[in-house]
């Protein structure tokens, strides 16, 4: 994981994500955020918009996330997303819209790490997609989850280590130590 050209990428943590089962995302990724940011690397984060006739309503009968309260930031994390370095908006699982595509490459970002919600869709078509860009994806397992479940979370991270391979999971710990040892700090193991 190379932190000088590393973005950390918060996938769509947003109200109508957050529930019982993923609740306890917020407060790791919330933490993640403030570390990252205070080693002045840059954050990008995601939300998403469903829209009338999309598939997921076609195919899912799923209606929800059409606006506000739902599609807001999670209020733990607001005042972070409007310090980001950008929020990409999307209406599909991954980052990589037309203009964060863009935006990735001419940042010179190299490696993408992602945290968020929901790790089996959002999170893994994201990571996925950054691997097959060229990019270094890396999925923080434990500043991810599923509003599914936790086994939908770990079925997540199973095809996470098929598509991106298992190097490319990591946890909390390991982004802290390396966090640590880019600003000179002593890495605390």
């Amino acid at each position: 994981m190379d932190i000088g050209s590393a973005v950390l990428v918060v996938i769509d943590m947003q109200n109508g994500f957050v529930n019982h089962h993923s609740r306890h995302a917020v407060p790791v990724v919330s933490d993640l955020v403030a570390r990252w940011s205070l080693a002045g690397r840059p954050v990008v984060f995601t939300r998403y918009f469903n829209y009338p006739g999309s598939p997921y309503e076609r195919f899912f009968r799923w209606h929800r996330l059409q606006g506000p309260p739902e599609t807001d930031i999670v209020p733990e994390l607001t005042e972070a997303a409007g310090r980001a370095h950008a929020v990409v908006d999307k209406t599909g699982y991954t980052l990589f819209t037309p203009e964060a595509a863009e935006l990735i490459r001419q940042a010179g970002w190299t490696d993408l790490i992602f945290c968020g919600i929901a790790t089996e869709s959002c999170v893994l078509k994201s990571a996925t997609d950054a691997f097959e860009h060229g990019y270094a994806p890396w999925i923080v397992t434990d500043a991810c989850a599923s509003d599914a479940g936790p086994h939908v979370h770990d079925a997540g991270l199973v095809v996470a280590r098929r598509l991106v391979g298992s190097g490319q999971l990591v946890g909390v710990e390991h982004v802290r130590g390396r966090l640590a040892a880019y600003a000179g700090a002593p890495v605390l193991e």
